[in-house]
């Protein structure tokens, strides 16, 4: 089940998997489980941007970087995005996200022993029937166009939520799961944003068996259930803090619901969910059940559980942040020590029809990586002749290091010529 939000919750708010699918002549399936190593991270003084590696391995199948980047029209991937793939941050039992990812499977092991399977391997390479078609995603729904997913090609994405595994998973047979995996989407650039990121998936499927005797209609027996285990699961988390349910949309689900807990003097949304579509179950050989499905992002908790105040700090191999967490250890929090200062470059230009921020953020993204803190619109106009200008801050700042002025200078320059060159617009 698909949330989205700051932080990156999942689509709601937002395998074998293929054989020979779209061109991927260097292997005949992807199989459904990676195991990856630890990108590493330069320590230069001067800071360039790391460079991707010319193939990885997904469930023992090594994929060229030529299968996911590619110079076709229909491919939107950079260098950028295949660096961050095969990193699963969510299976290193000392990092925050996965301290948190086992810190949830201990509660639904405490709660059903035996019960929830659990994948957090699956290959994120899939393909747009499964990404949207499958969780019935509507045709002209803003998350299908290029601005917001990655396209491998035109059949082929990076998957946008872990929801992409719900319908095969169904199909094998599995009736209780959760699934959890990095996941990726094209957006802004700020503390609680960035392109890759981690969610985790939860169903849970009933027969007559299990409603019959409670009195109750299919849907309002899956709603309760769903009710009860995910109160137990913001309580498991995070103490005994006051909740409330949200009505809400989603495609995949109905009804639908947002739980949010009122911490730290706030309502904060934790999760989205609902009961499944019958229309999901029906199509995958269940005819005669029903579901409850949920969605989570665990940068969002993981933030707010361990202090941690910018999105990018999960990526970091400084040992200044990665010594401070150990497995098992939930809400230990973090201490920040980075107090370099960031440096603000504007940037004004005259926009034309095709012109998104998203693009805008791809290019300073690609540029300056994780040395680029925010980009955000400070000012814009349109003159008498029609033509709309706007003016972006971009803020540098490393989480490690001071950056020189010539660094700055330099990234910017390069910024601006790859703006005007790469968006077609009119520097001012």
């Amino acid at each position: 089940m698909a949330v989205a939000s700051s932080a990156h919750s999942t689509i709601f708010s937002k395998t074998s998997l293929f054989h020979h699918i779209n061109g991927f002549k260097r292997f005949s399936f992807c199989l459904p489980f990676s195991s990856s190593a630890a990108a590493s991270i330069s320590s230069k003084k001067k800071w360039r941007q790391p460079v991707a590696s010319s193939e990885l391995e997904l469930g023992g199948i090594k994929i060229a970087k030529d299968d996911v980047v590619r110079d076709d029209p229909t491919n939107n991937v950079p260098d950028t995005i295949f660096s961050k793939m095969g990193m699963q941050l969510h299976r290193r039992n000392n990092h925050p996200l996965g301290i948190l990812k086992n810190g949830i499977y201990e509660y639904f092991d405490s709660n059903y022993p035996n019960l929830f399977d659990k994948f957090d391997d699956l290959c994120p390479i899939v393909s747009v029937k499964q990404n949207f078609d499958d969780v019935l995603v509507p045709a002209d729904h803003v998350s299908r166009s290029y601005n917001d997913t990655y396209y491998v090609d035109s059949k082929t994405v990076l998957r946008c939520h872990t929801s992409a595994h719900q319908a095969e998973l169904l199909r094998r047979g599995h009736t209780h799961f959760l699934v959890t995996g990095d996941v990726y989407r094209r957006d802004s650039i700020d503390s609680t944003h960035y392109p890759v990121f981690h969610q985790m998936e939860g169903v849970r499927v009933f027969t007559p068996d299990n409603w019959e005797a409670s009195g109750l209609d299919p849907t309002s027996y899956a709603a309760e259930d769903l009710k009860k285990s995910l109160e137990g699961l913001a309580r498991h988390l995070f103490g005994a803090v006051e909740m409330r349910w949200i009505d809400a949309y989603f495609p995949f689900t109905n009804t639908s619901y947002e739980l949010e807990i009122y911490f730290k003097e706030k309502w904060m949304e934790v999760l989205g969910c609902g009961v499944m579509e019958q229309e999901i179950l029906k199509s995958n050989g269940r005819s005669d059940s029903v579901a409850w499905a949920f969605g989570l992002g665990l940068e969002r908790l993981a933030m707010v559980l361990f202090d941690i105040p910018d999105i990018r700090l999960f990526w970091t191999n400084d040992e200044r942040f990665t010594s401070q967490f150990s497995e098992g250890q939930m809400g230990v929090k973090f201490k920040p020590f980075s107090k370099y200062p960031p440096c603000y470059k504007d940037m004004s230009f005259w926009i034309n029809e095709s012109f998104t921020e998203n693009n805008l953020c791809e290019v300073v993204r690609g540029i300056a990586g994780d040395l680029v803190e925010e980009v955000s619109l400070i000012d814009n106009f349109t003159n008498k002749k029609g033509l709309t200008s706007h003016c972006y801050r971009v803020a540098y700042r490393s989480m490690e290091r001071s950056l020189t002025d010539e660094e700055i200078n330099d990234l910017q320059w390069n910024v601006r010529e790859q703006v005007q060159k790469k968006l077609n617009v009119v520097l001012r």
